[in-house]
Parts: C-alpha cells; sequence; structure tokens
C-alpha cells in the first residue's frame, strides 16, 4: 500500500540550513529544485503573477494542476513582479542571502535584469548560481525557443526505436537534465563549503542528453578512426517478448542468465551453440536469438513464465500499463509512492524521495504552494515591514491567490 505520511514536519535531509532561490519553470528546473527540497533545502519559488505554465497542467483537482503538485512540493512560494524595480530590489535582496539561485530564462535574460552571478559573485562569494537552458550561450541554436522535443530531436533520442523516428512518450530530456542540475548543485556546494567560493554552474539539455546517451546508443561513434568496426544498434525490443496470452520483460546479460533462460524455455541446447555462447555471439546473431527464443516464449503463458523464470532465476518482469503501477506489489512493499492532504487539490499521491539518507531522511514536509502563499513570511524574514508590505501588494510588485 501507499504511505500515508502528514505534512508539516521539519527539514530533516542532508541540505537542511540551504537556502535555493528557484526562478526556474516547467519541468528541468523545477524537478531539480524540489529534489534539493526533498532533501532538506529551503526552496523559494519566484513566479510572477500568470504563475509557472505548468500549474495549468492537467489533470486538476480543485484547480490544483497534478504536473505542478509533483514538481513543487517542498517549497514556498513568492509572486513577484520583475518588471518592476521593487521586484528587481527584493530579489536582490533574496539572492544576497541564498546559497543556492537556479534559473532557466534564455541566456543573457538574468543579466539584463540586473540578476545575474556577475552582479553577486564579488558581494557573495560563496553563492551557487545555476543556469539551466536549451542548448547553450553559443551556436547558431541559441535563440531558438527549446523544449522537450526539440532536444529529443536534436541529440538522436527520436532515432533510437528502430524503423521511423519516434518521440520518447516522456519528457525525459527534461527530467535527465533535472536529475543532472540536483547533483551539479551539490558538488559546487560541496565545493563551496570546502574553499569558502561557490561558482556559476551552466547546463545545457542538449549536454545532459548527449551524456545520457552516449555510453550505450552511441557507442558506435566512441572511436573516430574508421577503420573501428560499427557494431548493430542496441535493440531494446529484444528484452519484450509475446507470450502465449500476453507480454513479458526479461534481460539475460550475463551468460549464466542466458542459459537460465534457455532452461526455462525448454530449449537448453541453445546453450551449446557458439551463436548465443557470449552477450558478444548474440548481439552479432540477433536475428537468429531472436527469431529462435520468440517462438518458445510464444508456447507459454505469461504466468507460467514468471513461475519458470522464477525458479532458474531468471531477470524478467511483468510489463505494467500505466494503471497497474500503483498496484504492483514489488511498489507496494517499499511504500513507494506516498499520499497526503493538500489544502487545495485533496489527497496527493506521489513517489517517495528516491535517494535513501540513513541519518539525514528525505521527507515531503509542505505541500505545493498556492501562487504567492508565502509572501508575508518571505518578505518578513528579509526585514520588510508589513505596511510595506501593503504597499507592495497594493502597487501589483507581489500577488497572491
Amino acid at each position: 500500500m501507499s504511505q500515508r505520511i502528514n505534512l508539516g514536519g521539519v527539514a530533516t535531509g542532508p541540505l537542511s540550513g540551504v537556502k535555493v532561490i528557484d526562478f526556474t519553470a516547467v519541468y528541468s528546473g523545477p524537478i531539480a529544485a524540489s529534489i534539493l527540497g526533498d532533501q532538506g533545502a529551503e526552496v523559494i519559488k519566484i513566479e510572477s503573477r500568470h504563475g509557472d505554465l505548468m500549474r495549468a497542467g492537467l489533470p486538476k483537482s480543485n484547480g490544483a494542476g497534478s504536473p505542478f503538485t509533483t514538481m513543487n512540493r517542498n517549497k514556498k512560494s513568492l509572486c513577484l513582479d520583475l518588471k518592476s524595480e521593487a521586484g528587481l530590489d527584493i530579489a536582490r535582496k533574496l539572492i544576497a542571502s541564498a546559497d543556492v539561485i537556479m534559473e532557466n530564462f534564455r541566456p543573457g535574460v538574468m543579466d539584463r535584469l540586473g540578476l545575474g552571478y556577475d552582479q553577486f559573485k564579488e558581494a557573495h562569494p560563496k553563492l551557487v548560481y545555476v543556469s539551466i537552458n536549451g542548448v547553450g550561450p553559443t551556436g547558431p541554436y541559441v535563440k531558438r525557443p527549446i523544449y522537450d522535443a526539440i532536444i529529443q530531436a536534436l541529440s538522436g533520442f527520436t532515432s533510437l526505436q528502430s524503423g521511423e523516428p519516434a518521440m520518447v512518450n516522456s519528457l525525459v530530456c527534461d527530467k535527465v537534465t533535472s536529475l543532472t542540475a540536483a547533483q551539479a548543485v551539490t558538488a559546487a556546494l560541496f565545493r563551496a563549503e570546502r574553499s569558502g567560493r561557490g561558482q556559476r554552474v551552466e547546463l545545457s539539455m542538449l549536454d545532459a542528453s548527449l551524456f545520457f546517451l552516449w555510453p550505450d546508443v552511441m557507442n558506435n561513434y566512441t572511436f573516430p578512426d574508421e577503420a573501428v568496426e560499427n557494431v548493430p544498434q542496441l535493440d531494446h525490443s529484444v528484452f519484450m517478448r509475446k507470450t502465449l496470452d500476453g507480454w513479458i520483460a526479461s534481460m539475460p546479460v550475463q551468460q549464466k542468465e542466458a542459459d537460465a533462460s534457455f532452461r526455462a524455455l525448454n530449449i537448453a541446447h541453445l546453450s551449446e551453440d557458439e551463436r548465443f555462447s557470449s552477450a558478444e555471439a548474440r548481439t552479432r546473431n540477433r536475428t537468429d536469438y531472436v527469431e529462435l527464443t520468440g517462438k518458445a516464449y510464444a508456447r507459454f503463458t505469461t504466468d507460467e513464465l514468471c513461475q519458470r523464470f522464477d525458479e532458474e532465476d531468471v531477470p524478467y518482469s511483468r510489463i505494467n500499463q500505466r494503471e497497474d503501477v500503483i498496484n504492483d506489489p514489488q511498489i507496494k512493499a517499499m511504500e513507494a509512492l506516498w499520499t497526503y492532504d493538500h489544502p487545495q487539490a485533496g489527497e496527493v499521491r506521489s513517489p517517495r524521495p528516491p535517494a535513501q539518507f540513513s541519518e539525514t531522511p528525505s521527507n515531503i514536509r509542505t505541500h505545493t504552494p498556492s501562487l504567492g502563499e508565502h509572501n508575508i513570511e518571505i518578505l518578513t524574514e528579509l526585514g520588510i515591514d508589513a505596511a510595506e508590505i501593503e504597499d507592495l501588494s497594493v502597487n501589483g510588485v507581489i500577488f497572491a491567490e
């Protein structure tokens, strides 16, 4: 079952005490900042009066969008007009008070606002300033608007399937970038603690995606020497097999696992076949391997193969549809999904923080905020009094739903 949690606890994660100002929107930046929040950081999300685009994401529960709810837990919201001088002055004060700044505007936007790294690095030498963008600050594509599908096309993700180009049905480039960004933040924080010096970290979606793809799907391009052989491209369809009544996934990598799968499929004689005697041989003879084993898979039901693969210790899984995931026995046993009450959306189901720390556990302690929910709290901590906060609200510098 999902683990039921109560919100309102204190930050217990390893980043407790770190203050992050999150100027990011949509997916790549907000997910990265959420990871930091799960790990204990205080994350203040800066939004315009229109709010992050993903607040309108579907489906909605009582007006709260599912994507935004998932990506912005453990954050406070300050709705701030960065087109006004008063709003920019507040932003400067926040940056001066922070350990980490994160932004994913197009290159140069924060500099033009007077909020770039160079404006703060001397007065705030330990500041870690992370800029996330599509393709970096130079090159012929810099001025293009960039989203996940554009990077999928540019990086080669769309060429992964055999046949016609196909998009991965997930914002995979955004999410790979977010994981890379969260790791980069902690690396820069570590260096700042050791040396007393922060730094600017620039990260593009294209760099993160190329790095992610290279070890397995771009291995024919590792060695520029044209004399080096080309090998068959990775094809994960070989791991998804049709059974008598459905589908199953199996991935025998080591030879002992391949031999075990042959025994389970009643084709043990293939272990003696030189075409299938090693991972390299099976790759070079993939067509024969798929054809011969495919006929064997089709003779068993999925349930029969699950039992036989268990007995032979073959790496396998049933193929879950999305609606099956939440009820999978392993996911339930791990309590990998947590549920909690949100004041607007009602009950929320969300994956737990994936990294489990024994001494400084990550947690979900606060719900995803409404737009401008923490205006007064944040501004008061900056030393702005109630009268000035009221004036800022009247003049539209801050806004709350």
